[in-house]
């Protein structure tokens, strides 16, 4: 193991699409989603621990999942799991944990990746990675991982790469906002785009200096607190001063602003996992094409349903097709497929006609 390799593990969003599972106090990534018997955080620890020391894996999380983040890491030590007492979004949390392991190890190179994403072959996830950090640790470069698109997918971000380029780490030219279909069409067409799937890799030195020339403010923020970093007065530094920071993208605040950005194109198969949809693209079938997790089901023309409930529980489905079924506690959700975005907003009015604690 390479005592220079870090990894900031992003442990802190809701996952509300994923409601009525994913909620506020239990998001999905404490979840055993895909019903292997390891939760989405256990798994990207696990993938990660293949190749990066597990005491140089931090977990940037909200303040309100420190337990539960060391209930189901017990490898971790409380020294690593970075808290935010505030919701600022990538940027802010990104350069102080950033911060953090400067001083521990000016060294360090480090991936940021989501602890909810599904990849299967993970022997090719470290191969890529470790391309990237050998070409981090002696270039001046923020390097992202990008995923060959299958289709013209409207909900990703893309990541435009040089054409001309013969290399393995390609420049990017620009990052694409989210396209309509025709545009997206057009991007597949032009076989130079691939979708972002927010995995970074870059070297300490790299990304607070790019903070520091295109993000002065912020920067200057975190950098009063560099003689408190790793100390026991840390905590009380953050709490007055990180609900200061901006509320800012890592993508807008350096990403799309800096000039020495590189992409590796992943060569693995990859999932956000960021609706029941896409849950159910990557479960196994039953005969009827239905995805289920830890249900027993009796079917008669019902196909491509989405179907997770309590252990064993019996469910019986008589012509449905295509919906989402998830029986939680006191909700039960049954909802078409097709309008699956549509969960945020359902979530947000259960709340306001049964209370907060539904969400």
């Amino acid at each position: 193991m390479n005592e220079n390799y870090y990894a900031i593990l992003m442990a802190g969003g809701v996952g509300s699409r994923f409601w009525p599972v994913s909620t506020q106090d239990f998001p999905k990534q404490f979840h055993d989603m895909l019903g292997t018997g390891d939760t989405l955080i256990q798994k990207t620890f696990q993938r990660l621990s293949r190749f990066i020391p597990k005491e140089n894996i931090y977990i940037l999380t909200n303040e309100r999942y420190n337990n539960l983040v060391l209930e189901q890491l017990p490898e971790v030590t409380q020294k690593q799991v970075v808290l935010e007492p505030a919701m600022r979004n990538t940027a802010p949390c990104i350069l102080y944990a950033s911060m953090k392991i400067q001083k521990e190890n000016p060294n360090a190179v480090m991936i940021v990746a989501p602890s909810d994403h599904w990849i299967e072959d993970e022997l090719t996830f470290s191969k890529n990675v470790r391309q990237a950090f050998e070409f981090c640790a002696k270039d001046d470069a923020l390097v992202t991982l990008g995923i060959q698109p299958t289709f013209p997918n409207t909900g990703y971000g893309y990541i435009e790469y040089d054409k001309k380029s013969d290399t393995t780490i390609k420049p990017v030219s620009q990052f694409r906002e989210k396209p309509d279909l025709n545009t997206a069409k057009e991007f597949l067409t032009q076989g130079n785009f691939l979708w972002n799937a927010g995995i970074f890799m870059w070297s300490v030195k790299s990304v607070i200096k790019a903070f520091q020339s295109n993000q002065p403010e912020l920067y200057q923020l975190f950098e009063t607190g560099i003689g408190v970093y790793n100390t026991s007065e840390e905590g009380v530094f953050i709490k007055e001063n990180y609900p200061k920071a901006e509320n800012i993208s890592v993508d807008y605040a350096i990403m799309e602003k800096s000039n020495n950005v590189f992409v590796i194109a992943a060569e693995f198969d990859w999932n956000d996992l960021g609706t029941w949809g896409s849950l159910y693209d990557k479960l196994e079938k039953d005969n009827d094409n239905n995805a289920v997790v830890n249900a027993r089901t009796l079917v008669d023309e019902a196909s491509g349903n989405m179907i997770r409930t309590k252990t064993n529980k019996i469910v019986v489905l008589d012509g449905i097709e295509d919906y989402i079924i998830v029986d939680k506690d006191e909700v039960l959700l049954i909802f078409p497929k097709s309008k699956e975005q549509d969960i945020k907003i359902t979530l947000q009015k259960v709340k306001d006609q049964f209370g907060e604690q539904y969400g």
